[in-house]
């Protein structure tokens, strides 16, 4: 399978030009084009403010930056495009502008290159009539503010091809975006109950009820949000939700655009929130703005199940990356109930005359959190909840357990690869679960999870198969103890590793305190468990932590078989990580805390360094995973300990204050 290297971007605008950004970013080669030198300069011009702006913020270097803008080329020929591996069109949400633009790119690009409509509720295959190629032709709805917002919607249409999609789905994650996948339909996902939310949030506006801020709030604690409809719609436009909402009348009444939005959006003017006519509503008019937005929300995410253009947990997964909710609409029904959710909905069906969806109940509201895909002697388990940094939860260990039941049993598989989506791999347990149970006193909870844990990853570290971790971002705790289980273990360049369960009152519980000295020997071992030390994957690979770094089109390509796996070597370790060795392993964690230690080679600086980090971690967790690596009795021996660790202050105060400095007690 080719691999895109070179992206076309049509529309110099706030859409077009954040695009451009993003995949310069990336390392792709981009060439940004607009039907005028003065639009492109305009929008290549926006891109360095924003860059700038970074460099002030010190997210990006300046030579970081003139990297990036290196990798933007402008032209007002579509002609310059030919050269380009897809092209993503992001003009105005315009149909007739875009066929037009369609019809004249189908006669110049080659006869490879994907055209992407970035459109946010026209047809993918309607727009794609317009076209000589409709099967290399796709929608890729990215989100705004396209450089940082990670969400896109791919959206195949009738003739996308099968290499088509896949090519799009590659790219976009090279582009740092985390996908979910919906059949063409007019709004797509996440339009498709959005904008009626706004909608909504207008016609309770113009019926009465409330303020325009008083609705804001009330959905702001509904929905646990930082901004309400009116908000958001002044934030972004308020004629591109009347917009689409117009495309999405043909769904029946409940989407027909309310009169205050319409008018609003003619006069081309935002919300005047502050001048809205001051009501001070009871309880009551509280209850019936939840209701009623809460209802159109449920009532369209079970028609979006009904209509089956995505799945319970791209639905979800929508809400919490696109628009930063709190909980997505299925986590929000699950929580409310069945009998809830149909009060809900019957309400809404009722007001707009509409049929009640059928996706009512828990069999419909079913999220996977993590996937299996297969590719002939090959399978990948990908941990799919990106949302939640793919964070392991009692639900997702066990869905783990099935999918890995699933491809061991396979007898055409005979490799496994293990990875994440998203921006982590696998960045730890979760964390609330802990708490949760600490303050219920059922650390018996905590005890029975470790163990479930610990009996899937000895499945995983005793399989007959090849197994290959793919670490393609975060890699912190749970998520590291889940890849040392691989025989293989290879990391892209966004990959970090680290323990840092020291530094939050804790221990390696998942087989870190043993696994990790059978890979790297007792001296390096405690250094990365007991400092908390992050690794990039040159580091991890200079201590044989991971075999091998990798890029990340070698990772498709190692993933889909066209490069061979690297091969299991043992590592000579380099002078700094030979000294660091030698001093945790000649001095006991005593002798270093109390700076009775011998250097051994290791520059004094170094060891006082060493020093100062190991005095902010938990006491009584450093000195719990000290007797764990040192004794090397297996990871059964690291649930011995647990009921103890969980019940000290330090636990307590570092778990529940992950982020913030922690002066632990050693209690």
């Amino acid at each position: 399978m080719k691999t895109i290297k070179i992206a076309g971007v049509i529309g110099a605008g706030t859409m077009g030009s954040a695009l451009a950004q993003k995949f310069a970013q990336e390392g792709f080669r981009v060439y940004l084009a607009d039907r005028s030198i003065e639009l492109v300069e305009k929008g290549i011009h926006n891109i360095t403010n924003v860059l700038e702006e970074a460099i002030e913020r010190k997210v990006f270097t300046r030579d970081r930056v003139n990297e990036i803008l290196k990798n933007i080329h402008g032209t007002e020929k579509l002609e310059d495009l030919r050269s380009c591996d897809i092209v993503v069109e992001a003009i105005y949400e315009n149909f007739e502008a875009k066929i037009d633009l369609f019809a004249k790119l189908s006669k110049i690009l080659p006869g490879k290159c994907i055209l992407a409509t970035n459109t946010s509720s026209y047809s993918v295959t309607e727009l794609s009539g317009a076209v000589e190629f409709p099967e290399r032709f796709i929608g890729l709805h990215f989100f705004y503010h396209a450089a940082k917002n990670r969400l896109v919607e791919i959206i195949p249409g009738e003739k996308t091809s099968k290499e088509t999609f896949e090519l799009a789905r590659q790219f976009v994650i090279l582009a740092g975006k985390d996908p979910i996948v919906c059949a063409d339909a007019y709004g797509f996902v996440v339009n498709r109950f959005f904008v009626p939310w706004l909608n909504e949030a207008v016609r309770l506006y113009q019926e009465g009820y409330a303020s325009m801020n008083y609705i804001d709030d009330v959905c702001c604690d509904t929905f646990g949000i930082g901004m309400g409809p009116f908000a958001l719609m002044n934030a972004t436009g308020v004629p591109v939700a009347y917009h689409a909402e117009k495309t999405l009348e043909v769904f029946g009444e409940l989407y027909t655009v309310a009169k205050a939005l319409k008018e609003q959006a003619l006069l081309g003017k935002p919300w005047d929130t502050e001048g809205s006519s001051c009501v001070i509503p009871g309880l009551k008019a509280e209850q019936l703005i939840r209701d009623r937005m809460l209802g159109v929300v449920f009532f369209v995410a079970t028609q979006i199940l009904d209509e089956n253009i995505c799945t319970a947990t791209d639905l979800n997964r929508g809400a919490r990356i696109g628009l930063k909710w709190k909980h997505g609409p299925v986590e929000l029904m699950k929580a409310l109930g069945t009998s809830e959710v149909n009060r809900l909905v019957a309400t809404i069906a009722d007001t707009y005359e509409m049929k009640i969806p059928i996706s009512i109940g828990e069999e419909f509201w079913k999220m996977k959190n993590v996937r299996v895909t297969r590719n002939e002697n090959r399978a990948t388990i990908i941990m799919d909840q990106p949302e939640c940094m793919n964070a392991l939860s009692e639900e997702t260990i066990k869905q783990l357990w099935d999918c890995f039941n699933s491809v061991e049993s396979d007898v055409e598989i005979d490799t496994i690869f293990i990875t994440g989506s998203g921006k982590a791999f696998v960045a730890g347990a979760d964390i609330n679960f802990f708490v949760d149970n600490m303050k219920k006193d059922r650390i018996c909870d905590i005890e029975s999870f470790t163990e479930m844990t610990q009996k899937i990853f000895e499945r995983i570290d005793r399989s007959r198969k090849k197994v290959v971790a793919v670490l393609n971002g975060l890699t912190l705790g749970g998520g590291l103890e889940l890849a040392l289980c691989a025989d293989i273990i290879v990391a892209t360049p966004n990959a970090r590793m680290a323990f840092p369960e020291t530094g939050i009152g804790i221990y390696p519980g998942l087989g870190g305190t043993q696994r990790t000295t059978w890979r790297i020997g007792m001296g390096l071992s405690k250094y990365l468990v007991l400092t908390g030390k992050m690794l990039n994957p040159e580091e991890a690979e200079e201590i044989g932590l991971i075999n091998k770094a990798i890029t990340m089109p070698e990772m498709f390509s190692m993933m889909n078989g066209e490069i061979p796996l690297p091969r299991i070597r043992r590592v000579s370790l380099p002078k700094k990580w030979k000294t660091l060795s030698t001093f945790f392993w000649k001095n006991s964690l005593g002798e270093i805390m109390n700076g009775q230690y011998k250097t051994f080679d290791l520059p004094l600086t170094d060891a006082e360094k060493i020093v100062r980090i190991l005095s902010s971690k938990a006491p009584v967790a450093l000195r719990a995973a000290d007797s764990l690596i040192t004794l090397g009795n297996g990871p059964q021996s690291e649930l011995d300990l647990l009921r103890d660790i969980f019940s000290t202050r330090d636990a307590m105060q570092g778990l529940t204050h992950i982020g913030s400095k922690v002066e632990f007690v050693g209690q």
